[in-house]
């Protein structure tokens, strides 16, 4: 092969070569992956759900001062569970019903109680609640102190003790 060949030759595919260069398309430019955001609920108003726990504490010192044991019931799902101090575990409300009228009828005439929600947390389904009790004689004299928790399951739109334990404290001496 001559030397103009060759030169022909080499020239062609120096030419093909650049041209298939020219024709590839640029590379794409790196991208970050595409981050997927999870929507966010919005913190529950723990101050609200605080209002409407007491609110239910309220009606529940109520119930329980005129000794309306359905109004107490009410307050009650239908599984909770109740767990007095110095008593076995109370477990659905009939067993829970039996224990809040053994309650009522060894208390002393005359006596009243409040309930006073000292925290709350939780979301806006189902809360814990901490709080506690004061008991006083027909006087107002306080004769017993107590804690309890308590947690609140939302079910059709309202709020239900599922559970709840209290005890009372100790007597001085």
């Amino acid at each position: 092969m001559n030397k103009k060949n060759y030169f022909r030759i080499a020239t062609a595919c120096i030419t093909l070569s650049l041209f298939s260069v020219a024709c590839t398309p640029a590379p794409k430019e790196a991208t970050a992956p595409e981050v997927m955001t999870v929507p966010v609920a919005p913190a529950p108003d723990m101050a609200a759900i605080k209002a409407e726990i007491q609110a239910l504490e309220n009606a529940w010192a109520a119930a329980d001062n005129a000794g309306d044991v359905a109004a107490l019931l009410a307050l009650y799902a239908d599984d909770a569970v109740s767990m007095g101090g110095d008593t076995p575990m109370t477990v659905g409300k009939a067993a829970i019903q039996k224990e809040i009228e053994a309650s009522m009828a060894s208390r002393p005439a005359g006596s009243t109680v409040k309930y006073e929600v000292l925290d709350v947390f939780g979301n806006e389904n189902t809360v814990t609640e901490v709080g506690k009790t004061t008991r006083m004689d027909a006087s107002g004299k306080v004769i017993s102190t107590g804690k309890y928790m308590a947690i609140w399951e939302k079910r059709d739109g309202k709020y239900l003790c599922v559970r709840d334990i209290g005890n009372n404290d100790s007597k001085e001496n």
